[in-house]
């Protein structure tokens, strides 16, 4: 069942397509997944099918579902991890009280991809769908399949990984080094954002 829901959409998002029209197309159908982080979808496992069931999920579960459908049409992938804050380096518009909370939250791991594009390896990230940008976040309209994409966040860094097992072991070291206050203060921070998510989509 889970397995099927991943297969369909591929097949119905691909049919008829020739691969340049198809990376496009599933790019944009990934990308235009409503944004929310949804912490039982963070897993490679639990996360692309879970992401079309729920229709919605944040950048880990768009970007396992992205790697298997642009492995599905044959291109490499690697999976790369972007280190950020999410109170430094950006413009957009958060609320007050976001903002305010966003001071007491720890070092986070964005998740895109890197794809083996013409014989380059290009960033490809479809985090943010389209009716986010009117709040300022960078969204990625308009891909042509072979440039690279906009970044969703303002990394401290670029990991490279193989394998989805790799990521999955760099995200937990990371969350392991969080303190209580930290751990809380996300416990804290990730529902209303969700329900700010909500309002902008309404």
């Amino acid at each position: 069942m889970e397995n099927n829901i991943v297969d369909d959409r591929f097949g119905e998002w691909t049919f008829g397509l020739d691969p340049s029209a198809a990376r496009i197309a599933v790019f944009n159908k990934v990308r235009d997944i409503p944004y929310m982080i949804i912490p039982e979808l963070r897993s490679p496992d639990a996360g692309p099918s879970g992401i079309l069931g729920k229709n919605c999920g944040s950048c880990q579960p768009k970007h396992w579902l992205l790697a298997i459908y642009f492995k599905k049409l044959g291109i490499p992938v690697r999976y790369a991890t972007y280190p950020f804050y999410w109170h430094t380096g950006n413009i957009i518009k958060y609320p007050p009280e976001l903002r305010a909370m966003m001071k007491d939250l720890p070092i986070t791991n964005h998740l895109a991809i890197k794809a083996d594009i013409e014989g380059r390896w290009v960033l490809v990230d479809a985090t943010y769908d389209l009716r986010l940008g009117e709040a300022g976040f960078p969204v990625n309209r308009n891909w042509d399949g072979v440039n690279p994409t906009l970044n969703a966040v303002h990394p401290l860094k670029e990991i490279l990984h193989d394998t989805p097992e790799e990521r999955v072991a760099y995200d937990v070291r990371t969350r392991e080094s969080y303190t209580d206050k930290e751990k809380s203060a996300l416990v804290e921070f990730v529902p209303k954002l969700n329900a700010w998510f909500e309002s902008l989509r309404a």
